[in-house]
């Protein structure tokens, strides 16, 4: 594994991350759990491999993964660092930054957390309520009573709004350490805002390294950029994030044992790139346009819908069938979907606009659904 400095915070960080957002689960009785087992089994062998960075929040797995997280890790808590977040859709007062905190310590039964982020801001909520509540102060208050060890952010807006955030914390005299931002040969837009936070000492993390899954068709497109033998499109995408110099960490979510070790792998098998060969491979953008007709992470921010429409599942029969080429199978698998009672589809959408307003990538997912529809009912 390779071992990267995270910014100025005197932190070595594995180029690997583990995001704790897609752990396995199931469901009894109609409430989801998540499967213990089968997670300590994953985070234990992520360390053995040398993954030391592992990313939670307070929503992911059904509310569970913090505190799935938190058992996982107990025999090495303090070999590794731990990062979760804090929804501001909780905090009314600046006193439930604290509340919010201890809440996530109790979860992770553990007595800090090493970087606590701001979760998902944009301008408006910075300026709204970070800024406004003084929530800069709690949190470096925090850090004085050693709860937290960084003060952290992970970021869905525009891209110029990064440098504000930065700028802003820092006039303040409570700079950001580090940030969590979309990233990955898909979706370069945070690029020049990488480099600004490497510049100004933030450890850097990508979330999304290989677009949400669309990178792992086979390809060739490797050797038709470098010459070189060709590579897994996953593996491509891998190399493309870790080669930028700006970087710190690329981070992904893990559902399985051998997902674990493959990642590793191809993490650790990522070698120093030279500048040209990151740019050569940067040209893969405009030839891989194609995936980016519906960019669905699978990040679930737009669950629950409140008819029950499972979106994240539908578009991801729908990467089936446009990305991989596998048509029957997706149809199917939406056939099979629709069939079931609890199969809601764009027919049953009431037309709220919540899962437009909860969705980090800004998708039209109403009209898409419609046009996926089209699509995988034909028959």
């Amino acid at each position: 594994m390779q071992y990267r400095d995270f910014g100025k915070t005197g932190e070595k960080i594995s180029a690997l991350g583990f995001g704790c957002m897609r752990l396995p689960e199931y469901e009894e009785n109609g409430v989801w759990y998540v499967d213990d087992e089968k997670t300590s089994e994953m985070i234990v062998r992520a360390y053995e491999l040398g993954v030391n960075y592992f990313d939670s929040a307070p929503f992911y797995c059904n509310k569970n993964s913090e505190l799935a997280l938190g058992k996982a890790v107990k025999r090495f808590r303090n070999q590794i660092l731990l990062s979760t977040k804090l929804p501001l859709e909780l905090v009314k007062v600046p006193d439930d930054y604290r509340r919010t905190l201890e809440a996530s310590l109790k979860k992770m039964d553990t007595d800090h957390i090493d970087f606590y982020h701001f979760w998902g801001i944009d301008k408006a909520s910075f300026d709204d309520k970070v800024m406004k509540m003084d929530l800069l102060k709690e949190a470096a208050r925090a850090k004085e009573e050693g709860l937290i060890r960084h003060v952290s952010f992970s970021f869905h807006d525009d891209p110029a709004v990064i440098k504000h955030i930065i700028d802003t914390s820092e006039a303040r005299g409570i700079p950001m350490d580090s940030m969590l931002v979309q990233y990955n040969l898909l979706d370069r837009s945070n690029e020049a805002m990488l480099a600004y936070a490497h510049e100004k000492g933030l450890g850097t993390v990508a979330m999304g390294p290989v677009g949400g899954g669309r990178l792992s068709a086979p390809t060739d497109l490797y050797t038709k950029l470098t010459g070189k033998p060709a590579i897994a499109t996953y593996e491509l995408a891998f190399k493309f994030v870790l080669g930028n110099p700006n970087l710190s960490c690329a981070l992904s979510g893990m559902q399985t044992k051998a997902m674990v070790e493959q990642n590793v792998a191809v993490a650790s098998a990522v070698g120093d790139m030279n500048e040209a060969e990151w740019r050569q491979l940067g040209e893969a953008l405009e030839q891989l346009t194609k995936f980016n007709e519906l960019y669905c992470t699978g990040c679930k921010y737009c669950q629950p819908c409140p008819v029950g429409i499972d979106i994240p599942h539908i578009f991801s029969l729908y990467t089936y069938y446009n990305v991989y080429g596998l048509k029957d199978h997706a149809m199917n698998g939406y056939r099979s979907y629709s069939a079931k009672p609890e199969g809601k589809t764009v027919k049953d959408c009431k037309d709220c606009g919540l899962c437009e307003s909860k969705c980090p990538q800004h998708l039209k997912i109403r009209e898409q659904l419609a046009l996926v529809e089209e699509v995988l009912a034909a028959r």
